[in-house]
């Protein structure tokens, strides 16, 4: 029989049952940091290095011990473990983990008690159990003591709820808003209402798992690992090699099995298709969420609402006073908003093509409008001082009205629902936190700003500005990241906006030439946003602005523009299959 150590591996794909015999037994952990390695008895083994490929043999053990039992491989993960002698945690871990799920709170309890600061030696006066730098231990308490509280309140035992908030919870929180708001969670005549109101679903739902999620960030990653490691690894090497790859075109996750780069080939290049039935100028065009309709509008005061990829029209629009400068699909794609120059903004049923809606009027054209994540809302953008900032509800009617003093020339609204942001028209953007609707910050930007608009992750924010340059900005941090330059936007406003797979690129048109007296030509610009750089310069709308650009949001292979010569312009990749799929 060979040795654990001249074992042949089994083949690529296929499992491969373990050689006969019993395992070698362990011997008993001991009170020690979580992953050490444990003695084996029975005949000496060959040594292995301690490192494997330059990483740590233990973590890398771990890890895929961890991967095994979370992909349901449990009996493979139990061999790991015995063959290699490590442990996923050490049991005193284990014991943490069980306790908060089983919600045995005064085991949770006195197993933080024992457990060892970031600094401290483990040792004897700890049990295995070590806290993570910056983790507080009163705030880890206070978690636990709020399950607590939040359960008995759930099984109708109130009294002990009252006595764990005066005793438990406030001598150990500074919080009076959070504390206040516990106390009044005691009003609940109801568990439904207790959830809704709690934002909690329950002690036999997932609170106690998110609980246990959220204490494990607070314990050292040596002693627990973080939830789903090996899968955080693999995402971070997938997101890397996107970020690298300068023609990113592919809606599917890239394969483990070798480096992904896209082809040139598979990149949107081929304007194959026009669309001419607007009888003015074009100034937007956008896809609904599910990539099957595209709406567009303009000066000749209608929207048109076309199917994909059969690009027939499905509605027009037509009951508008001016030109239709913006326009915003529901988060289902059932409504859309249009913004006109007859200072109205109008809510319309996508299906049947009837105005549901207009909107009391303004003193100001509306300029841009954006429906909340919980898609029961949206909120109107207009040139009009005193109303700049209105929300409504899916009736059309209004529900809160900022009091902002500036203009709104464009708007977006980050999918977290966390942040609204405006631009002024000038070169200050304003920065709400959509639910307080208080004003975050205002920061100026020193050149006109012409739109704004959020990555999908929340994180980014893109910033059009009148000089030719777009910035990505990081919200959170309020830090430039990027910026893409090489279009002209000193007359009108031309719209810069995310596109393509993993929204890899910023896409956006250009001026006219003949307006600018430079050598432009209307033309579509693509930069690779993780380097900025300008990877295609397409023709555009020749001897016209290009002033819109809109990627499928399910196809990135597919983009449309729009521009002053009234014309919508579809773009796909060069890969025959694709060009027969939009031509034919």
């Amino acid at each position: 029989m060979l040795a654990d150590t001249d074992r042949p591996v089994a083949a690529n794909g296929t499992s491969k049952p373990y050689a006969n015999g019993k395992a070698h037994p362990r011997s008993q952990a001991l009170g020690s940091s979580n992953g050490s390695n444990k003695a084996v008895n029975g005949s000496a083994k060959i040594r292995l290095p301690d490192t494997y490929f330059d990483h740590d043999r233990q973590e890398v053990t771990r890890i895929l011990i961890q991967a095994l039992s979370g992909m349901g491989y449990h009996t493979a993960a139990q061999s790991l473990s015995q063959e290699s002698g490590y442990e996923l945690e050490s049991p005193m871990v284990a014991a943490f983990r069980n306790a908060i799920l089983i919600g045995d709170w005064a085991e949770a309890e006195e197993l933080l008690s024992g457990a060892a600061a970031p600094d401290d030696r483990v040792g004897l006066h700890t049990n295995g159990l070590v806290l993570a730098n910056g983790a507080d231990r009163k705030t880890m308490r206070f978690w636990i003591r709020q399950q607590k509280y939040l359960e008995l309140l759930e099984q109708g035992e109130t009294s002990r709820a009252l006595m764990v908030l005066r005793t438990e919870l406030t001598p150990i929180y500074q919080d009076t808003q959070k504390l206040h708001f516990l106390s009044s969670l005691l009003m609940c005549q109801k568990t439904e209402d207790l959830k809704a109101k709690a934002d909690w679903d329950g002690a036999y739902g997932e609170s106690r798992h998110i609980l246990l999620s959220q204490l494990a960030r607070c314990v050292s990653p040596s002693v627990m690992l973080p939830e789903h490691r090996l899968a955080q690894l693999l995402h971070q090497v997938k997101n890397d090699q996107i970020e690298k790859c300068l023609w990113h075109s592919s809606a599917t996750s890239p394969s483990l099995y070798a480096d992904h780069m896209c082809d040139r080939q598979q990149f949107p290049t081929e304007n194959v298709l026009e669309l001419d039935e607007h009888d003015d100028q074009v100034w937007q065009v956008l896809f609904s969420h599910d990539g099957t309709k595209l709406a567009s509008c303009g000066r000749d005061k209608q929207v048109i609402i076309w199917d994909i990829p059969s690009f027939q029209v499905l509605q027009v629009l037509k009951d508008h006073g001016d030109g239709v400068g913006n326009l915003a699909w529901s988060w289902d794609d059932s409504m859309l908003v249009t913004c006109c120059q007859d200072k109205h903004a109008r809510l319309w049923d996508v299906k049947t093509g009837i105005c549901i809606k207009q909107l009391e009027k303004f003193q100001e054209p509306v300029t841009g409008c954006v429906w909340a994540p919980d898609n029961l809302t949206f909120v109107t953008g207009a040139l009009d001082k005193d109303h700049g900032l209105v929300q409504w509800d899916r009736h059309g009617d209004k529900i809160y009205e900022w009091n902002c003093s500036h203009r709104v020339e464009d708007l977006t609204i980050s999918p977290d629902g966390r942040w609204l942001v405006a631009s002024d028209g000038v070169s200050s953007i304003h920065v709400y936190n959509f639910p307080t609707r208080e004003l975050a910050y205002k920061w100026d930007l020193t050149a006109k700003v012409t739109s704004v608009s959020i990555s999908q992750n929340s994180r980014h924010l893109l910033v059009s500005h009148s000089n030719g340059v777009a910035r990505l900005i990081d919200l959170p941090y309020r830090e430039p990241v990027q910026n893409f330059a090489g279009f002209t936007s000193e007359n009108f406003m031309i719209r810069s906006s995310f596109g393509g797979a993993s929204e890899s690129f910023i896409v956006s048109g250009s001026e006219d030439p003949q307006l600018t007296n430079r050598m432009t030509d209307g033309s579509i610009n693509i930069w690779h946003r993780a380097s900025g750089q300008l990877v295609e310069k397409l023709n555009g709308h020749i001897s016209a602005c290009c002033n819109s650009v809109s990627w499928s949001p399910t196809d990135p292979c597919l983009f449309a523009s729009c521009g002053d010569d009234g014309k919508i312009k579809m773009c796909v990749s060069p890969e025959p299959l694709n060009l027969l799929r939009i031509c034919f």
